[in-house]
């Protein structure tokens, strides 16, 4: 098996760093959330529903916001993120805002190693399988940690919106759909303050529809349902524009921004 440590490490320093960009930006807007504005968007809270005295673990948490907001709405919560300094801010605002959430470092991948518990709710949403090289152990760990007749939900970028590279100011088709091969970028600033003087190194891996599929069927999740938009909640990519709900979109809606799916343990 190929030895991924190196990739790993690179992502882990960079996200260390993009913590301290991302705790001061406009995009994370950490004062209002102190002051208790929720970081959950509408698809997850509209999945989710009532998560009051329910379970949840948050796979790749960042520095906690979207743990925090749903301890805030009653759920007991645990999250996981690769970043050491993010999982370390994220501790310090649970303190601070006097919630009971817990956080554990570790690659998610790994997250059965570090955790036994099972829940009722498996949680992860925007910007997280292209850190990943293969989703056939990200499923299995899913299913490890749902109890039975939990659910699984995601909410994530469209795949189709990974095949572009942005660096050069406008979408420029240059990755496949399904790509194996590894792809590294090293750019200056970062998605939530481009103008930061953080230099990101990244790994990822693009992983289409069918990939993330079937990786949740052959764990034994049963899948809801598949649901693909043209909108997302984040003005991170070029020339979107501003749409009545508050959300984000191309001006020609050619392909989706956003998909989300759900599924439970039988």
């Amino acid at each position: 098996m190929k030895d991924l440590s190196k990739y790993f490490e690179t992502n882990k320093a960079t996200w260390n760093a993009k913590v301290k960009a991302h705790a001061s930006s406009n995009m994370y807007d950490l004062k209002a959330f102190k002051e208790g504005e929720s970081s959950l968007n509408q698809y997850e809270l509209h999945a989710l529903g009532t998560v009051k005295n329910k379970s949840l673990l948050h796979l790749q948490c960042h520095f906690g916001q979207d743990t925090l907001s749903w301890s805030r709405l009653g759920a007991k919560c645990v999250g996981v993120d690769i970043s050491d300094e993010g999982i370390k801010l994220a501790q310090q605002l649970n303190t601070e805002l006097q919630l009971d959430a817990q956080f554990v470092c570790c690659n998610v991948l790994e997250t059965s190693k570090y955790i036994s518990d099972t829940f009722d709710i498996v949680f992860t949403s925007y910007g997280v399988i292209g850190w990943l090289p293969d989703l056939k152990p990200w499923g299995q760990m899913i299913a490890e940690r749902l109890k039975h007749g939990g659910t699984f939900y995601m909410v994530e970028f469209h795949p189709i919106v990974w095949m572009f590279d942005y660096l050069e100011g406008k979408p420029i088709m240059k990755y496949g759909y399904m790509q194996e091969e590894v792809i590294y970028e090293e750019y200056e600033g970062t998605y939530a303050d481009t103008e930061h003087k953080m230099i990101s190194k990244e790994y990822g891996w693009n992983h289409g529809l069918s990939e993330v599929v079937n990786a949740l069927t052959s764990a034994g999740l049963h899948v809801e349902y598949l649901n693909e938009y043209h909108e997302t909640p984040y003005n991170v990519l070029p020339n979107l524009v501003r749409m009545t709900s508050g959300n984000y979109a191309t001006e020609k809606p050619l392909y989706p921004l956003t998909f989300e799916i759900k599924a439970t343990k039988g």
